[in-house]
């Protein structure tokens, strides 16, 4: 059995550890201090189970779990939490289990043996009690077998195109199995809607313009490429870019 620790506090970490160990001698551990350094370390040792802490800065465990959820094998997750809640107990009988620090060795066993594939509404669910209603750091997709991530930051616009959403920035593109209007929802603050099929990260516009057919488009910076703006959004569009001018 291989499993990976994931949490940024490297005490808790070597408890987690020193249970491990003591519970399965023969376990594999490999450890992670951050989401992003998770995400590699599961691309190369393929563990069966993570012991995932929520609170973590940058991307959290909550966060990561839904990366991992586009893998066709998903490891099985154990969520840790310094936060008491009065709806821990719901947890018990789900197949998602969910360990309170500091965490006693009995507990942990219990919940590696019956630790199972997290699901969307799990995760759903545990966003909820754990009260974290936290915008993603990053979006991912499967690139031959592989997780890709790429920064919200780095993301110059988002594009529908038949049923899937592209994502896009001068080092290239993936393509999300999300919608545009989900997206949009969850990132208002980054992204403003130029068309019915466009969302551009309002902090990389570059000028807003005509075009030869006198249509209004946006350029962007680095990137050698017009997006249309529709006459419907025409107006937040010059707005939005006048704010951050």
């Amino acid at each position: 059995m291989k499993i990976l620790i994931v949490d940024d506090e490297a005490l808790a970490r070597e408890r987690l550890h020193d249970l491990v160990v003591e519970l399965y001698p023969d376990t594999i551990t490999v450890e992670a201090a951050n989401g992003l350094e998770a995400m590699e370390k599961v691309s190369q040792h393929i563990p069966e189970i993570i012991l995932l802490d929520i609170r973590m800065p940058g991307m959290d465990g909550i966060e990561l779990a839904n990366h991992l959820l586009h893998l066709e094998a998903p490891p099985a997750i154990i969520f840790t939490t310094a936060f008491q809640d009065h709806a821990l107990s719901a947890f018990d009988a789900n197949a998602v289990d969910y360990l309170l620090k500091p965490i006693r060795k009995e507990r942990l066993k219990t919940a590696i043996e019956r630790a199972t594939i997290v699901s969307q509404s799990k995760l759903a669910s545990l966003k909820e009690t754990e009260g974290v209603i936290s915008t993603r750091t990053h979006l991912s997709a499967i690139v031959h077998g592989n997780i890709q991530l790429i920064s919200i930051e780095n993301i110059y616009y988002l594009k529908a195109e038949q049923k899937y959403v592209t994502a896009a920035w001068p080092g290239g593109e993936i393509l999300l199995d999300e919608s545009l209007v989900t997206l949009e929802a969850e990132f208002a603050s980054h992204f403003i809607r130029v068309h019915r099929n466009a969302l551009v990260a309002i902090q990389y516009i570059r000028a807003l313009s005509k075009n030869k057919e006198g249509q209004q488009v946006i350029t962007l910076s680095d990137m050698p490429i017009e997006l249309s703006v529709s006459r419907r959004h025409l107006t937040d569009v010059k707005k939005a870019f006048k704010r951050h001018s």
